[in-house]
């Protein structure tokens, strides 16, 4: 296909700090006609007409209704990720637009990363690193201590795709697995992982050593852990999130955690991302916070791009969409 006739795609950039990665582009211009959203702001009138699809690569560009009133022969968004909590799905429906994400691609990394976290807090690493290079360290303290992963009792808020692969590593470290979630696993799956089901959540954060939430961003997990649900941790608990920082209410979590409602919390995500510097979140030695890297490998990030692809196509040409984000 002639370079002319390649279909139109709106990214937001290529490199830098949010932009396509430079190879993943490289591969996406021998399908696409990659605009950006520079070039498309330079030449409106044209480009707006030629433009069929959006590239969405964390969130970027961020699309509003002034966009999309410029975009008339828009057919698709693909949107890279699990979560659509940035996108207006009934303003993009009204537009007769489609949208994708990726869900699968990102789960076997972000469960790696759910049981890093529980590891990493539990046995207190990034502390021990911290002692073991300081220039001060004469002596390694023998009462300094960690907490056991292995026989505890974990609890997944949120059994999709990912909080059943954490489960299936969690069996492996000899867990007592509880979960709660909008349904049901069935008995087969239950059975495989050891997991027991929660109708309530509250009878799950009462029992579990962990807590490990793994859900989307919804108006109804909007601050789903906030003091109450705190207060009924086990002040030995950990509070582990891999989802979306508002799940939690951050300043609730603050308090629990300098007044020992809970013993620890590691998180990889917060609201906002980055934190501002001086956030009482980064001063507390029981916090882990790692900057939002579930998904954060080259093959899955490869993946997450070839996923994406193909959705555009699929849309372009009528076909059924992967991983169609429905209403």
């Amino acid at each position: 296909m002639e370079g002319q006739d390649l279909p139109y795609v709106l990214i937001d950039r290529i490199g830098g700090k949010h932009g396509v990665y430079e190879d993943h582009a490289k591969f996406l211009e021998k399908l696409f006609r990659l605009i950006t959203m520079t070039e498309y702001l330079e030449n409106k009138k044209f480009l707006g007409k030629k433009i069929r699809a959006i590239y969405m690569w964390y969130h970027r560009p961020v699309i509003n209704e002034e966009l999309l009133q410029c975009l008339p022969n828009l057919k698709i968004v693909a949107s890279s990720g699990v979560g659509i909590d940035h996108l207006d799905l009934n303003l993009l429906s009204s537009y007769g637009v489609k949208v994708s994400n990726t869900p699968f691609v990102v789960s076997t990394d972000t469960a790696d990363l759910g049981m890093a976290l529980m590891l990493a807090s539990s046995r207190r690493l990034v502390e021990g690193h911290q002692i073991a290079v300081s220039p001060d360290t004469e002596y390694f303290p023998a009462d300094w201590l960690g907490a056991e992963v292995s026989g505890a009792t974990l609890g997944i808020v949120g059994m999709g795709t990912i909080g059943y692969k954490v489960a299936e590593r969690a069996k492996a470290f000899e867990m007592k697995i509880l979960y709660h979630n909008r349904n049901r696993r069935n008995k087969e799956e239950e059975s495989a992982v050891g997991a027991i089901y929660c109708k309530k959540i509250d009878d799950l954060l009462q029992q579990s050593d962990f807590v490990l939430l793994s859900v989307n961003l919804t108006p109804q997990t909007h601050k789903l852990i906030g003091k109450r649900e705190l207060e009924l941790m086990k002040p030995t608990a950990t509070l582990i999130n891999t989802s979306r920082g508002l799940v939690v209410d951050q300043d609730a979590l603050v308090e629990a955690l300098q007044n020992k409602v809970i013993k620890a919390a590691a998180l990889d995500v917060t609201y906002p991302e980055p934190l501002p510097r001086d956030h009482p979140l980064l001063k507390l030695k029981n916090v882990i916070i790692t900057p939002h890297i579930g998904s954060a490998t080259k093959k899955t990030r490869r993946l997450m791009m070839e996923n994406m692809t193909e959705s555009i196509q699929a849309g372009l040409a009528g076909l059924p969409i992967p991983n169609e984000v429905l209403l």
